[in-house]
């Protein structure tokens, strides 16, 4: 059976290439089970690998998920330490599954607060993983939309500088280049559960055309099941970037 037909989605309809999501509620969750706050974002590690099969099994080129904003730092210490350490635990457990699988590991955000031994595992699964190619995992820690577009502002800025490009050089192309994730497509389609109904800073360059999908369900009860219902979402959507829908008409009959 075929994707299209799993889903009910009409064969002319394009699946996402990109992903992004904002794994939102795992604290609600916990309380909602009365369980300590780190219960519920150990709950949703095992959303997260339903959620990477579900990627695989649609097609799904690159997944990016926000896991710790930089603006996550102003939570409780103990909540922030028990958070690092999942991280690594996680890292160190998916490491060799991830690659077996064919699955990069890409984290993006700025790693130079975390710990050495979290930033040096970090780096060695990035390596391990290098070459894999079904699935891009991007892992969106200590990341922040403004941080990643001033990070951008730095570089050019320096190059600029040094003479390698002129300011009158610079228009949207060049800038895409120096922020995360100019490698890979920009995301079609932003999902968000616990529900709220925003984007808290998340990829704010590069979601300029994204369709976003907002859900009630907190992150520990989203699964692969719910990723289908996400993308059937997105596949009803018509997306004209900029075009009349007369004109994609057009482009689709010819």
């Amino acid at each position: 059976m075929s994707v299209h037909s799993k889903l009910n989605i009409p064969t002319d309809k394009a699946l996402p290439k990109h992903i992004a999501i904002i794994m939102d509620g795992n604290n609600r969750w916990a309380k909602a089970n009365r369980l300590p706050s780190l219960a519920g974002h150990k709950a949703g590690v095992d959303s997260v690998r339903s959620v990477i099969e579900g990627c695989v099994e649609y097609g799904v080129e690159s997944l990016t998920l926000f896991a710790f904003s930089s603006e996550n730092w102003k939570r409780p210490e103990l909540e922030v330490k028990g958070l690092m350490e999942l991280f690594f635990l996680a890292l160190n457990r998916e490491a060799k599954k991830l690659n077996k699988n064919n699955i990069r590991l890409n984290v993006i955000g700025d790693k130079s607060r975390f710990s050495e031994a979290l930033q040096s595992k970090i780096a060695k699964v990035e390596e391990l993983t290098a070459d894999n190619t079904l699935l891009t995992l991007n892992v969106a820690a200590n990341y922040g939309g403004h941080w990643d577009i001033v990070q951008a502002a730095k570089r050019l800025a320096k190059e600029c500088a040094e003479g390698v490009i002129s300011a009158d050089d610079i228009n949207e192309a060049v800038f895409d280049e120096y922020v995360m994730l100019h490698d890979q497509p920009k995301p079609d389609l932003c999902i968000r559960t616990g529900g709220e109904s925003r984007i808290s800073n998340f990829l704010v360059w590069q979601m300029a055309y994204t369709e976003y999908y907002f859900v009630d369900d907190f992150w520990p009860d989203f699964d692969k099941k719910s990723l289908g219902l996400a993308i059937r979402d997105f596949c009803t959507r018509e997306r004209r970037f900029g075009k009349t829908s007369e004109q994609l008409e057009v482009k689709t009959s010819a």
